[in-house]
């Protein structure tokens, strides 16, 4: 039996805690205390799971954690709502700037993008035959 929690199926061969981390939005501290919380070692792995164990912690995911989907929409509305109060953080999202404070005359390629520079100008010497 497939354990399928938040919409995800966790592989079978890892234990429950790293296997949680499947799911958006669940780390491993979180996973540790959900385990917990349900009673479930965290060493089992996924396939030896039953099927009330795979049930307490799905309750526990769905009613006291937002993943997934609804934690999407969430960081997209948190975003959304600093870009139109127009905070400095808004801004930086806006321009696609790194937004934590980071430098940017160097560093920064993933979030401004490839750097387009020329080169020195020599054409490279012809190899020698």
């Amino acid at each position: 039996m497939a354990a399928r929690i938040a919409g995800i199926n966790l592989s079978q061969n890892r234990s429950v805690w790293i296997g949680l981390t499947d799911i958006f939005g669940i780390g491993r501290n979180t996973s540790l205390k959900i385990l917990a919380s349900a009673k479930v070692d965290p060493q089992t792995k996924v396939s030896a799971l039953t099927s009330s164990d795979v049930e307490r912690i799905r309750n526990i995911v769905e009613t006291q954690y937002k993943v997934e989907g609804d934690l999407k929409v969430k960081i997209i509305q948190d975003i959304k709502r600093l870009k139109e109060i127009g905070s400095y953080r808004g801004s930086r999202h806006i321009r696609n700037l790194p937004v934590r404070g980071q430098r940017t005359k160097t560093n920064a390629r993933t979030k401004r993008g490839k750097k387009m520079t020329v080169g020195s100008g020599r054409k490279k010497a012809a190899e020698k035959t």
